[in-house]
């Protein structure tokens, strides 16, 4: 039996996920989470064999989540799952640690099929994500032009945002300069837009 612990946001899909997968003769689900800085502690209790994340989740992502489960549990299998197909999140969940990585809109099917494709020590990939994350290349920003994109995000001002960020204005300045000519865009929020729709931060 392949014991799962199933984390995501949104009850009703996750309640649907549970029975559908319950249904399954070889697959339990021991524990469920729709907030992301609970599943960790959550796992270590019950000792999981796969984990299915979902990216975007209250408390923590998925994907921070996922490089805890591999630091922590090594043993245990993270499968993402998403309802945004960014090609960005399928390199950083790579990353993390993910075996296997999939979109929300396929049958169930395919989800029972990767959960035991993972748990036997396979990746599992959705095809048209492989594809566009080829397609888009790596990530083109580093992790203080993330930083400062995200704090950007509600519209601070550059001396707001070297306040949180601990930078001088200046410094700032050249980081949004430099994510803004990176993403192709005009502005700071038409590159904080183009960075999120392509999963990069």
């Amino acid at each position: 039996m392949i014991r799962v612990v199933l984390a995501e946001d949104q009850g009703m899909m996750r309640s649907a996920l549970a029975l559908l997968l319950a249904l399954e003769e070889d697959i339990e689900v021991v524990g469920q989470s729709g907030d992301g800085g609970a599943v960790l502690d959550l796992a270590i209790e019950l000792s999981p064999d796969v984990v299915v994340l979902d990216i975007e989740m209250p408390g923590r992502s998925g994907l921070d989540v996922a490089a805890d489960l591999r630091g922590r549990m090594p043993a245990c299998a993270v499968l993402m799952v998403t309802t945004f197909a960014r090609p960005g999140y399928l390199r950083r969940a790579l990353e993390a640690g993910a075996r296997g990585f999939l979109a929300k809109d396929g049958p169930v099917e395919d989800l029972a099929a990767a959960i035991r494709a993972v748990h036997a020590g396979e990746e599992v990939i959705d095809p048209g994500l492989a594809v566009a994350a080829l397609a888009a290349g790596p990530n083109p920003l580093t992790d203080r032009e993330r930083d400062v994109l995200r704090c950007a995000a509600d519209g601070a001002t550059i001396g707001a945002i070297a306040g949180r960020l601990f930078l001088s204005p200046s410094t700032v300045r050249n980081y949004l300069s430099t994510a803004i000519g990176k993403t192709g865009t005009r502005n700071r929020m038409a590159a904080y837009r183009a960075a999120q729709h392509n999963g990069w931060l």
